[in-house]
């Protein structure tokens, strides 16, 4: 992969000079900007933010500019949802067309999301603002995400905390040229925390951060459906999440093509360590996973095709899966966080490693080595819903939100394959610690795919490790 370097100004404005108060009471939304829009005229700059904690609305950083947060340094957003503008969506740091914009230092940058969104809820209440006000919550674009980058080249952000989000932490709308290293997201205040979102940008690093998210970890996203991500990659982070740790989707109207997934951690995660999805038309293709270490998750990895609009079926294809460990939760993987993710598709037994695409269009060309996943059995046969004579009564409903848990109760406690060809698995081991009445490998409508070297430690109730159905040209050595 190719990303192109971009220089780095060496001038320096203190925020001091432009009347910028460090009391955390005064508003300094317009004193910043004036500032932000001085650099930009001025052939640019560090705007640089020493320890004290400023407050402020919505900012709009300008080409050649850098804010730069200094250890002990907050910007900390507005607590009132008045001082928040909204393009597409609303936010607190705002860049459109615009290159060379970077935020960098060991600062913090803190959405104050909570309050804020609670401030909002107060408003639509009161008759104030007018909102859908599903779920008891205000719409996403209402809420401020920190930073809303959209159509801009050379964008870094390096060393920063960020966290407390009302919405999604920090997202990137086709961009070019992305540079995310060494930050800090904790944002676990209020719903879709999305930790970083990526939509149809080309050339992105993501590296060497913590992600700590309500929802989606990384979560690679497509809403043009004449758009992609491509040229991703991703690696040395450590990710926990109340939903996905790494997710392609749900919006998927595009597509990605060349991700790179290395060298990653994963912890305490109520969904999938690993989610690709293709629901809504778009494409997914070359794709690599490599190096990934998971443990305490409730899934390993979900991959799905869906037609959630009638006739158009996304593809996914060649993605290679490799060097992966993983730790299946026997209970709620992320119980005692502030925002739990939901208890939802009940009963069912945990759930297994899940390939599913569609009746005639198939998950194809997959492959896997050197995995170990960790389950920990124990199903219980009363929730035998999908057993081995019924699997023609596993719905598929395509439409519906994809997730690894849609289906319910799967009959297989270790790999659940349904509407694939080519999938190959080597050197697999899979260890169910109690005993569970399920197959360890079920594949139904699997074509042209073979096992070698695997493992079954612990199988309990099944004398069949590879369960197979409407399937054809399946070796097994």
């Amino acid at each position: 992969m190719f990303f192109q370097s971009f220089c780095v100004f060496a001038k320096d404005y203190p925020a001091s000079l432009f009347g910028i108060h460090s009391d955390g009471i005064t508003l300094n939304t317009r004193s910043i900007q004036a500032a932000i829009d001085y650099i930009n005229g001025n052939g640019g700059g560090r705007l640089v933010f020493y320890v004290g904690r400023y407050l402020s609305g919505s900012i709009h950083l300008k080409s050649n500019v850098t804010i730069h947060l200094e250890e002990g340094a907050v910007l900390a957003g507005s607590l009132n949802p008045y001082d928040y503008d909204k393009k597409i969506f609303t936010a607190f740091i705002f860049a459109y067309d615009q290159d060379s914009v970077s935020i960098t230092g060991q600062g913090v940058i803190d959405g104050q999301g909570r309050t804020v969104a609670r401030n909002l809820v107060n408003l639509i209440h009161g008759g104030i603002l007018k909102d859908l006000f599903r779920y008891d919550r205000p719409q996403e674009d209402h809420r401020p995400m920190v930073i809303n980058f959209r159509n801009c080249t050379n964008v870094s952000i390096k060393g920063v905390t960020i966290r407390n989000s009302a919405s999604w932490v920090q997202t990137y709308d086709q961009c070019k040229n992305v540079l995310i290293d060494s930050i800090r997201v904790d944002s676990k205040a209020y719903w879709n925390n999305d930790g970083i979102d990526i939509a149809d940008c080309d050339g992105v690093r993501i590296t060497n951060s913590y992600i700590d998210a309500a929802d989606d970890g990384i979560c690679l996203k497509s809403h043009d459906t004449k758009a992609f991500c491509n040229n991703i990659y991703v690696r040395n982070n450590t990710i926990r999440s109340s939903a996905n740790a790494v997710k392609f989707g749900t919006a998927t109207n595009g597509g990605f093509k060349n991700i790179q997934i290395i060298n990653n951690r994963v912890f305490d995660t109520y969904r999938s360590a690993v989610a690709i999805e293709a629901v809504d038309g778009g494409f997914v293709e070359n794709v690599v996973i490599d190096s990934l270490k998971a443990v305490n998750t409730g899934n390993a990895i979900f991959l799905r095709l869906g037609e959630r609009v009638a006739g158009r079926k996304g593809k996914l294809e060649n993605v290679k899966i490799s060097n992966v460990y993983v730790e299946i939760a026997g209970s709620k993987p992320d119980a005692g966080y502030e925002y739990e993710g939901p208890i939802e598709d009940m009963p069912r037994n945990t759930s297994p490693l899940v390939i599913a695409g569609l009746p005639g269009q198939y998950i194809s060309n997959i492959s896997f080595k050197n995995i170990e996943i960790k389950y920990p059995g124990g199903g219980n046969a009363m929730f035998a819903n999908a057993a081995l004579d019924r699997l023609d009564s596993i719905p598929e409903i395509p439409a519906k939100y994809p997730d690894f848990s849609m289906f319910k109760e799967l009959p297989a406690w270790g790999i659940y394959i349904r509407h694939a060809k080519g999938i190959s698995f080597s050197n697999i081991t899979l260890r169910c610690e109690k005993k569970d009445y399920r197959s360890p490998i079920v594949l139904d409508d699997v074509h042209q795919s073979q096992f070698s070297a695997v493992s079954i430690k612990g199988t309990g109730g099944s004398k069949n490790n590879i369960y197979k159905y409407k399937s054809s040209d399946v070796t097994v050595k």
